[in-house]
């Protein structure tokens, strides 16, 4: 037999084969309910955050139904599995976040400090098409990449640019939509718009140090929106409240 190729299997798709393999032995049966996150965690001795993208990528292939106001429970197998099913390999939506936070903090700072009209009335432009787009009843993608490129765009640096678009675009992996799906609404967008403003402010100042936290709290607070509690789980709700 030839050699195959060796992949590394990121920790999330480690965690969803192997909830996969239970919930096809039975372990799991069909119908039933998955212990919540905070067990899960605890018996695979691994992140919450973790768990969290294994149980939305087995929700992506269909062998988990997340069900609001009660819990996750297993699903039969399709006897014509989807395309999608065991083979996500999208980058963890959390960890593309902290990444972008670490990056666009000191596009932020940069952008401060080599702050231009012309930039300020491209970062009001982006946020009034997040604007238009969210009034619209969308998600206003758009406007968010076009504000995240346009701070970047000040670094006059292209590896750096092309590696702020490419982490945005991360948001159209499977994964990382099923987490939008789940946790972005009005109000998410509402705050994270406040947010970008907030970041104009900053830039607006000339301060490079206020610049970066305020691209940091937005990332920040980005992040924790995809780690609250699933819409209607209140007993989950209040568990995380008592670990924060």
């Amino acid at each position: 037999m030839p050699l195959q190729q060796i992949e590394p299997r990121r920790l999330y798709r480690q965690i969803a084969d192997q909830l996969r393999r239970l919930i096809e032995g039975g372990e799991f049966p069909v119908g039933s309910r998955l212990p919540p996150e905070r067990d899960l965690a605890v018996q695979l001795g691994v992140s919450r955050p973790s768990v969290r993208e294994a149980l939305i990528a087995l929700e992506v292939e269909g062998l988990v139904e997340v069900r609001m106001g009660s819990g996750i429970y297993a699903c039969a197998a399709s006897a014509t599995p989807p395309a999608t099913a065991g083979s996500i390999i999208a980058a963890p939506p959390l960890d593309v976040i902290r990444a972008r936070q670490v990056i666009e903090g000191e596009m932020a700072a940069g952008a401060a400090r080599h702050c231009t009209a012309a930039l300020l009335e491209a970062l009001g432009e982006s946020i009034a098409l997040m604007e238009e787009e969210a009034g619209g009843g969308n998600i206003p993608v758009r406007g968010d990449r076009m504000f995240h490129l346009r701070i970047a765009e000040v670094s006059e640096n292209a590896v750096l640019l092309r590696l702020v678009a490419e982490l945005f675009d991360e948001r159209h992996n499977p994964l990382f939509a099923q987490f939008g799906n789940h946790f972005e609404n009005a109000d998410s967008w509402t705050a994270a718009i406040a947010e970008h403003r907030a970041v104009v402010a900053a830039v607006a100042s000339g301060a490079p140090d206020a610049a970066r936290a305020a691209m940091c709290d937005h990332l920040e607070l980005s992040h924790n929106r995809f780690y609250a509690a699933w819409p209607g789980h209140a007993k989950d709700a209040k568990a995380l409240s008592e670990e924060s």
